[in-house]
């Protein structure tokens, strides 16, 4: 699957080659959404995550030119309220040049397309609420907000 955008530009599947890009557009993504990001061992989590037959981890990225500018993760989960599955999406991040562009809208479209392929009627995603341009952005999706708190155990 290769979905071109706009000239030079394309989302595609990631691959192995891609790893170092994907990690340092997590750190990226880290750090604007203020927190922490460890990159200790990170290749080869992802590669093991990423490109296992049995994983149901999928990574698009967006690749301008040579260089990857964007990435976006997902994977199928069970909810128990609705006894269905749907596509969480994990991570949506672009650089700040690719920003505006129409590119968020159509990496959402080719998740979109996969979520009805894998029968799942339903997206869901988490941005913290000081993220203002990403609420716009999904709000004019059409996009539906749940007021929740996220918590984290460590353990």
């Amino acid at each position: 699957m290769c979905l071109l955008i706009q000239k030079n530009m394309k989302i595609r599947f990631a691959e192995k080659k891609d790893l170092s890009s994907i990690i340092e557009l997590c750190k990226a993504h880290a750090l604007y959404e203020k927190s922490n990001f460890n990159e200790n061992n990170k290749k080869e989590q992802l590669s093991n995550h990423l490109f296992e037959s049995e994983s149901n981890l999928k990574c698009l990225v967006v690749e301008s030119g040579i260089e990857i500018v964007g990435y976006a993760t997902f994977f199928k989960q069970f909810s128990t309220w609705d006894a269905g599955y749907y596509i969480y999406l994990d991570c949506l991040f672009l650089k700040e040049k690719a920003r505006g562009n129409g590119i968020g809208q159509q990496i959402m479209e080719v998740v979109k397309k996969y979520s009805k392929a894998a029968d799942c009627s339903i997206i869901q995603w988490q941005t913290p609420d000081f993220n203002t341009k990403a609420i716009k952005f999904y709000s004019r999706l059409g996009a539906e907000r749940k007021a929740k708190e996220r918590f984290f155990w460590k353990i």
